[in-house]
């Protein structure tokens, strides 16, 4: 009936009765069937007892100090009565803290509950409960009010924040990480907008593999993510198979779903990453997911797998930038690097380019990439990142001959050792954005000329034989935490000049391009002052007994 449906919904959503009775509570009671002085709430004092006492000890008595409002005890003495006498009251106590708990609804965690101990009858039960690399603590009854956790204003309503799980038709977006152990844990929610990338151990069998769930496609994509009005369908991205020997093809698109499955004495199609990549807008909302999944083979000798999970997240109309630290740049990750397009106010995230190519989407700064032919004129396009704090040096072999034009080689050159598109600008800070014009520090380019070489031509011409990069670095904040900072960027290119060279004759020219990183944090200031030099001469047994 509906009376019955509404009595039962408004006592689902009151506060429960308070569990703790602050009128039988006494910390001081220490003494057992005996009085304790002072003690006004000690059930063994009698009121001859009391007319003894010169003060109340513990003169109010709650329950936790958090919640917003609960009964407290409050005891006094009577002074002025002949004899003292003890005055108890039950009052109403309002917590002013606007940050506070309203009720506490969860009676179970309010005391010990002692764990059941095994028997043969119940032995089977736990361990299917608690034999598991993990397994949940929470009760059946932790969602008390499911019917408005579940209603349609509640889901209507959600846009999400910063590091709030994302969530699904039944729970949220798995993204299974390893848990004490490096076994897997299904119970890890991706938050929102919190890149995160995870590997762990998974226990599998071929026999089994078909009905194992985290072993397939449809774990991962079955449920829709929650969006502010409508759900977003998770879609096959792509899709890429590995071999037994670890070679991988991509799969044409045409190609969507598969399932794995025993075929051989191999279990095939089975999931061995997934890469996760979420499109919100600006207002927190959720527009877009998709996945991308690496699917293997496993033979009947192998127990356990790998996984490796990858999650990300992009504005729309955006590309997403890879940062390298947060705040202050990580050793070992990739320099940022970009430049200033034409009627651009700051430096474009979108037009990021690298030393390399200008479409580099990653937007690194690199430097010429040593290969084993050591050809500079096929080694143009090859580059290499700049890691922070990582000094480096490459290079590579010139074959000057009478046959070679000095200009387009000048070019040709230059493009190897700077790239098709030099940057001008590099991030101060790992996670600095296009937007922040003052963190992103100007790239300074010199040119200095050294000795010459003779050459064919008649008219001598420069060519450029190496690019030197010096990377200032500073520490930045606190000194508890200090966070590494690019304040000075210089690029140096060193030309030569050719001049005639006798017919016939070749000369090999060695490129190089080197980085260096230079920390130039001033040292950190003693708060004490020197201790004074005291000229005395101590006894010769001053140390005695020892040396």
């Amino acid at each position: 009936p509906a009376d019955t449906r509404d009595a039962a919904q408004a006592q689902v959503r009151s506060a429960p009765a308070p569990v703790t009775d602050v009128a039988r509570l006494c910390v001081c009671d220490l003494l057992v069937a005996q009085c304790d002085t002072n003690c006004c709430c000690d059930p063994d004092c009698s009121a001859e007892d009391f007319s003894l006492f010169t003060t109340c000890s513990i003169p109010v008595v709650m329950g936790d100090s958090q919640l917003c409002s609960q009964k407290a005890a409050v005891y006094s003495l009577d002074v002025e009565a002949n004899p003292p006498e003890r005055i108890f009251k039950l009052i109403d106590r309002v917590n002013p803290s606007i940050f506070c708990i309203h009720s506490t609804n969860y009676e179970q965690a309010l005391y010990l509950k002692s764990p059941e101990i095994p028997t043969a009858e119940n032995f089977d039960e736990l361990l299917d409960k608690f034999g598991g690399a993990t397994f949940s603590a929470e009760p059946d009854s932790w969602n008390l009010d499911t019917d408005a956790q579940n209603s349609p204003e509640t889901n209507e309503t959600s846009r999400y924040e910063y590091g709030v799980p994302v969530q699904t038709e039944d729970a949220f977006l798995r993204l299974p990480s390893p848990v004490v152990s490096s076994w897997c844990s299904d119970a890890n929610p991706a938050g929102f907008l919190v890149n995160q990338a995870t590997k762990c151990i998974r226990s599998v069998s071929v026999e089994k593999c078909d009905s194992i769930q985290a072993l397939s496609m449809l774990f991962y994509i079955n449920s829709s993510i929650l969006a502010s009005v409508f759900q977003v369908n998770i879609t096959v991205q792509s899709i890429v198979v590995q071999s037994v020997n670890g070679m991988r093809t991509l799969l044409s698109p045409s190609e969507v779903l598969r399932l794995p499955k025993v075929l051989d004495e191999l279990c095939i199609n089975a999931v061995l990453g997934v890469n996760y990549h979420i499109t919100h807008t600006d207002t927190g909302e959720i527009i877009e997911a998709a996945a991308a999944f690496v699917l293997g083979a496993i033979s009947r000798e192998v127990l356990s797998i790998e996984q490796s999970f990858e999650i990300s997240f992009t504005q729309e109309n955006t590309q997403p930038v890879p940062l390298s630290g947060n705040p202050g740049y990580v050793v070992g990750l990739p320099v940022r690097a970009g430049f200033q397009p034409q009627g651009y106010p700051s430096p474009a995230a979108f037009l990021f380019a690298s030393l390399a190519l200008s479409s580099n989407k990653h937007s690194q700064l690199t430097i010429l990439h040593s290969t084993s032919t050591q050809d500079c004129l096929a080694a143009q396009g090859a580059r290499t990142p700049v890691l922070f704090g990582y000094n480096m040096i490459s290079g590579c072999k010139l074959r000057i001959t009478a046959a070679m034009k000095c200009q387009p080689l000048a070019q040709t050159l230059l493009d190897v050792l700077k790239g098709q598109s030099f940057p001008e600008y590099v991030a101060s800070f790992g996670n600095s954005q296009a937007q922040d014009v003052l963190d992103w520090v100007p790239i300074t380019q010199l040119h200095i000329s050294e000795q010459m070489i003779p050459h064919t031509l008649q008219s001598s011409c420069q060519i450029p034989v190496s690019l030197g990069i010096e990377v200032k670095w500073t520490k930045y904040g606190s000194l508890v935490n200090p966070q590494a900072r690019i304040v000075n960027v210089t690029a140096t290119i060193t030309s030569t000049t050719l001049k005639q060279l006798p017919s016939g004759r070749e000369r090999i020219i060695p490129i190089t391009s080197s980085v260096v990183f230079t920390d130039i944090s001033s040292p950190a200031e003693p708060s004490y002052k020197a201790w004074p030099t005291i000229n005395i001469k101590l006894p010769f047994d001053f140390f005695y007994p020892f040396v």
